[in-house]
């Protein structure tokens, strides 16, 4: 298949870009805390317009030589682009992936998508399902397919529309599909969650699937969503009856007094970094019985012996340098957990010289003690050592494990910063060894945009990038050889699998 952009370069960027970031990222370094930042596509995907002085730095950026030229392709030795697949009959933003055997599965806000990867080279489109409702995170298990609506939808059909919060007759919450004929996926339950889905998780079953829905209360105009919203939804899907699948608990993550529970309580107590109204990410290690989730203010991890009501062992805070605590990943012997800080929402352009290497980056935790009595012991953070214009919103995001034995490797997206592959076998020391990524999508306004998620799956790194598309890269590096030889049948990044069971 064609590429898309312009030639590729190999040649390892220089490191250093200056930046004229005040105009742009003043707020989020200054005045008052930084709220709980939607993710793209809910208000903060429109064009934004940045200083004159911003516009041109990020041109002489790329005359010499320092970021990749506008939508120019550029990446490590070690990583090969193998092809694009631009977007097609779903023209919002790309979100989350899922894998099963042959196939991907492609999240967009306007519904989903659905490759046949038998030649990784040249993957072919089996079905886009039209469905609106933002941000479609997908998953799948078995027949099984789950769809996060997290926006007020006119109903729970695929026709819907979007309507004012305000109204009572609005709905968000999960869908469920059936994927038996992947050609064909059939509609066939939804479940109004309190919140919406914002994200979900996977904690499969032999008989029932249960589903973590995480969601977060963004402002008091959502009359399905006041605080306290301290918890999370957890839905049992019977496998063989998928539309009897119904909300069985709500468990209190943040137990507290006082209107908004007890999770972090943000400005002006700690200001610039977001009050804790729920989660937006969880991650599961079935194999361990073991969570941890990303819960805006805080960091926690939890057992899952009781997968109907998971049990708080530890929670920790950043009020020095986290600001939203997004997404989590284990390493394979859950001795450690990365938690990512989507510092401005994934809007904003946080991978400069002012921001620095500590926000908008990954905290490694290390897990001390056993059991109940276990604990998050934080190590150090990781960030892509390369500047990005002050017109690319950057900041960590979605990622999972390069299976290996005895090493933690990890490939990461990083929106408009690309993908990045990075090593935190030394928690103290996380390096970066390879990347792969475009320069900017304009050098004149910030334009959301970049790769979403990005995962390891079978041999191939596959990325979802928000507006160019599907793509496929393929890593050659003897450190990560080993993992070519781990095949999985299925991959939902947020139920993480035991890769070498």
């Amino acid at each position: 298949m064609t590429l898309l952009h312009s030639p590729t370069r190999t040649r390892r960027r220089r490191l250093a870009v200056g930046a004229a970031a005040a105009g742009l990222l003043a707020a989020l370094l200054t005045a008052g805390p930084v709220s709980a930042t939607p993710d793209p596509g809910d208000g903060s995907g429109a064009a934004k317009s940045v200083s004159g002085s911003a516009q041109s730095e990020a041109k002489a950026a790329i005359a010499a030589g320092e970021i990749p030229g506008q939508d120019e392709i550029a990446h490590s030795d070690n990583i090969q682009h193998l092809t694009n697949i631009p977007k097609d009959a779903l023209p919002g933003f790309n979100t989350d992936l899922a894998f099963q055997g042959k196939y991907a599965f492609a999240g967009n806000y306007d519904g989903f998508r659905i490759f046949d990867l038998s030649n990784p080279k040249a993957p072919r489109t089996v079905a886009q399902v039209l469905c609106p409702g933002s941000q479609n995170d997908v998953s799948v298990s078995g027949n099984l397919l789950f769809l996060s609506t997290d926006s007020s939808r006119s109903d729970n059909s695929c026709a819907s529309t979007t309507q004012p919060a305000t109204e009572k007759s609005s709905w968000e919450g999960m869908k469920v599909f059936d994927i038996s004929d992947k050609r064909n996926p059939k509609y066939v339950a939804a479940v109004e969650t309190s919140c919406g889905s914002h994200t979900h998780t996977l904690v499969p079953q032999k008989k029932n699937v249960y589903v973590y829905v995480s969601s977060y209360s963004p402002s008091a105009t959502f009359p399905d969503c006041q605080p306290p919203h301290d918890g999370i939804s957890v839905i049992k899907v019977p496998r063989k009856a998928p539309q009897k699948a119904a909300v069985v608990n709500f468990p209190v993550l943040f137990p507290g007094e006082g209107a908004d529970g007890g999770g972090n309580p943000g400005a002006p107590t700690n200001p610039g970094v977001s009050k804790t109204t729920g989660c937006h990410d969880i991650t599961v290690l079935p194999s361990k019985d073991l969570a941890a989730g990303a819960c805006m203010g805080d960091g926690i991890l939890f057992s899952l012996k009781d997968p109907e009501n998971p049990k708080v062992i530890d929670r920790v805070q950043d009020n020095v340098n986290f600001a939203f605590w997004h997404s989590a990943t284990f390493n394979q012997s859950a001795k450690k957990v990365v938690f990512t800080d989507e510092l401005g929402g994934g809007g904003a352009a946080t991978c400069n010289a002012e921001i620095g290497p500590n926000r908008g980056a990954d905290g490694i935790y290390d897990i001390v003690g056993k059991g109940d009595k276990r604990k998050l012991v934080f190590r150090s953070y990781f960030k892509i050592p390369r500047h990005q214009a002050d017109t690319e919103n950057c900041v960590a995001h979605n990622g999972s494990l390069i299976p290996v034995t005895g090493k933690d490797l990890m490939v990461q997206a990083w929106y408009q910063g690309g993908v990045s592959v990075w090593d935190f076998t030394n928690s103290t020391k996380p390096k970066e060894i390879g990347y792969f990524e475009r320069g900017p999508l304009t050098t004149d306004e910030l334009v959301v945009g970049g790769s979403w998620s990005a995962y390891y799956y079978n041999g191939y790194i596959y990325s979802n990038d928000i507006e160019k598309g599907f793509d496929v890269l393929k890593l050659s590096d003897r450190r990560t050889d080993q993992a070519k030889r781990v095949h999985l049948d299925e991959l939902n990044t947020q139920t993480q699998p035991d890769y070498f069971d």
